[in-house]
């Protein structure tokens, strides 16, 4: 039931958004991807996916602060490839600091790309959907969206945020064939987390291994970090005939963090 649905998938040309686009190529859902690269290195990896998969795609590096690029990214998108059914709002930034010294310039890019830019693409892409009466909305939040952690005000206060929304969105959305859903991981093998890993072995004079094993067990009792694959197969869940009364859920993939 899948196959030729559109789905647009923001970050996607790494870590999570990257993995999660595979998974659903292979089932022959078209894609809208986007990131933060040239046109030309997008175009050429929507190419890439087209001749692997058999699908049709597009690439798109709009700003994701800028509410106008969003909609003419999305307008753009609809005019090409003919519809949304899937929206998954994947991109996301952090940074860390006490909320005493935050910079302002960093909370107002993270609220505006981790948060923001969410409804702005759901807000677009709703129409289409409920002209449909079928349409899977599942925004990446993280397992911050259901606790906090020191020196990340910005990141927790977007994520809990996308947690509020998703809710929203589920029961405006709930007799119209849409879900919304948000997805809660914890430590996630990427390899933005490598520099973090190199610093705690440099720091505490262990080997990288050993490092990364205490990086996560300091939050997450389950001793290892999630691959990006699996919450692509999870979103291939949610976006299911399987997961059609599933909507307005929190679901953590946290390794029991927030079983504690």
């Amino acid at each position: 039931m899948l196959k030729n649905k559109i789905a647009l998938i923001t970050g996607s040309t790494s870590g999570i958004g990257l993995a999660a686009a595979h998974v659903l190529a292979e089932q022959g859902i078209d894609l809208i991807l986007h990131g933060l690269m040239s046109n030309e290195e997008g175009e050429a990896l929507a190419s890439s996916f087209a001749e692997k998969y058999h699908i049709n795609t597009l690439f798109n590096n709009a700003d994701l602060r800028d509410p106008q690029a969003i909609s003419d990214f999305i307008d753009a998108a609809i005019i090409k490839m003919g519809s949304i059914d899937i929206l998954i709002n994947n991109a996301g930034i952090q940074h860390t600091e006490s909320a005493v010294n935050f910079p302002l310039n960093k909370w107002n890019d993270i609220i505006a790309i981790n948060l923001s830019a969410a409804f702005h693409a759901i807000q677009k892409s709703l129409p289409c959907m409920q002209k449909k009466k079928w349409g899977r909305i599942i925004n990446i939040a993280s397992v911050h969206g259901l606790v906090g952690s020191v020196n990340k005000s910005a990141y927790c206060a977007a994520k809990h945020g996308i947690v509020g929304l998703t809710k929203v969105i589920a029961l405006e959305c709930s007799e119209q064939g849409i879900t919304a859903n948000a997805i809660c991981p914890g430590w996630v093998d990427t390899p933005l987390i490598n520099q973090q890993i190199s610093d705690i072995a440099e720091k505490e004079s262990v080997e990288f291994d050993q490092a990364k094993y205490n990086l996560v067990t300091a939050k997450q009792p389950l001793p290892e970090m999630m691959n990006p694959r699996q919450i692509g197969e999870f979103i291939l869940f949610l976006c299911s005939d399987s997961a059609r009364s599933i909507t307005g859920s929190s679901l953590p993939m946290d390794g029991a963090w927030t079983a504690q």
